[in-house]
């Protein structure tokens, strides 16, 4: 038992071992140019070492002209629809666009009008807590940080389930569609949970109405009046649309691949890829872009100033503000080059809930950085496959709009991409392949060993 004096103390004796772990760990980078080591399982042009093969998404950003491959306006495809199209077929009154989603990532096929509401009613029917779950594993020791929370109760589950361990197609299929069910009230509870623990906050834990879609239940159990308009459910829902899903080499995705590949049990697999899905790098960018333009709007008195806003750029690219990190976060992606294609699709609403909120001059202020900020970067930094804004760029105004917490926004993304990962763990399990094991080349000269009263 770790006594509660040191448990989360740097002591003098740890930051002297960590000495010892900096020089254990240097290895000479000019060795990754020499054995032709892709860092990042990419190349310097962002192109993803293949490592396997899937029919769920697709990702492009290139064309071929000429018999050679160029940049190309992103595309994101799901099961061979271009997501752009499928956002466009949605009615604008329907606010269950990411259930019809699901169903496709899942079984390859868009579901008609009766499958689809058979489909949500199962959705409906999973988003129900064990007994005592809320009281006994929510309310407890809740994290300041809900993607915690969210494993937690995800590993938790595996108590509750009589067959956790079973690892065929039914029931994995059967998981998945619980804990899509289950990551909002795992998300939004636990952030209830905190704010009232931590911050002296009203506690309330709306049950959830089965009559409504995933984007309409989180804003549901969230507010405490459970009130929102159509275009708020409707943005949300797009957002999930377009988070829910990017192919099998995003790094939360691969670990959903790598992880289940050793035949693990669903939530084991599922609380790996939150993990991975929290780091800044990946899930938790739009908080940064968030927080950035705060640091903008504190130190440019005229947001229509192109010349002072550019300034502040620059000041970014040259680590002179913000978090001196020498980044315009939202801008820029591993694989698209001169556009994505989720950002903008998510742009023409964001715009219109800019309008019922009246926060136009605050979108403005986005659209000017989305527009510089390329023309900026070009200049001060060698680019290689070119740059523009990301999902992320748009998505943390998005939910600010939409009233959502900050500590949320991980979560949300997560609420989505669930429906990703478990398409892309049923085909690892369909197709039964190996354990993946890719390759370090070690650099490390080998030593005779020194007997202790020789040390």
């Amino acid at each position: 038992m770790h006594s509660t004096n040191n448990f989360c103390e740097l002591t003098p004796e740890i930051l002297k071992l960590s000495k010892l772990c900096n020089q254990a760990a240097t290895i000479d980078p000019s060795l990754y140019t020499k054995y032709d080591v892709k860092r990042g399982l990419r190349d310097l042009n962002g192109k993803g070492v293949l490592v396997g093969l899937t029919e769920i998404s697709d990702v492009c950003a290139t064309k071929i002209v000429d018999g050679k491959s160029v940049p190309a306006h992103g595309e994101l495809y799901y099961r061979g629809y271009n997501v752009k199209d499928i956002i466009k077929g949605l009615p604008d009154n329907s606010h269950f666009g990411f259930e019809e989603s699901t169903y496709l990532l899942l079984f390859g096929k868009f579901p008609n009008e009766q499958e689809l509401k058979k489909f949500s009613n199962l959705l409906a029917e999973y988003r129900t807590l064990p007994t005592g779950f809320v009281r006994d594993i929510i309310m407890k020791a809740p994290s300041q940080d809900m993607m915690n929370t969210l494993a937690r109760s995800v590993l938790t589950l595996y108590s509750y389930d009589d067959r956790a361990d079973d690892i065929t197609i039914p029931n994995v299929l059967r998981q998945c569609l619980e804990l899509i069910s289950l990551f909002p009230l795992f998300s939004v509870y636990g952030y209830q949970a905190y704010k009232h623990y931590h911050d002296g906050a009203s506690l309330f834990i709306h049950t959830p109405d089965p009559a409504l879609s995933t984007a309409e239940t989180i804003l549901y159990v969230l507010r405490q009046d459970s009130n929102y308009t159509p275009l708020e459910a409707k943005l949300l829902d797009i957002a999930l649309i377009l988070h829910m899903e990017h192919g099998g080499g995003n790094n939360s995705t691969f670990t959903t691949h790598l992880v289940s590949s050793s035949g693990t049990d669903t939530y084991s697999a599922i609380a790996a890829s939150l993990g991975s899905l929290k780091g800044p790098r990946h899930g938790g960018a739009n908080i940064k872009v968030v927080k950035m333009f705060e640091d903008l709007k504190a130190h440019v008195k005229d947001y229509k100033d192109e010349e002072e806003v550019g300034r502040y750029l620059s000041a970014l690219l040259n680590k002179e503000a913000f978090d001196h990190a020498g980044l315009i976060y939202g801008m820029g992606h591993a694989v698209y080059s001169l556009s994505d294609p989720r950002a903008t699709l998510f742009r023409t609403f964001v715009e219109r809930l800019s309008r019922e909120k009246g926060r136009e001059e605050e979108f403005a202020l986005y659209a000017l950085v989305e527009r510089l900020a390329p023309e900026i970067i070009a200049k001060e930094r060698k680019i290689y496959k070119g740059v523009s804004p990301n999902v992320d760029f748009f998505s943390g105004f998005a939910y600010s709009m939409l009233d959502l917490p900050l500590e949320l926004y991980t979560p949300i993304f997560a609420i989505a991409r669930i429906a990703g990962w478990s398409a892309h763990r049923l085909e690892e399990l369909s197709y039964n392949g190996k354990i993946m094991r890719p390759a370090y080349r070690p650099v490390q000269d080998h030593r005779e060993y020194i007997p202790m009263d020789q040390r």
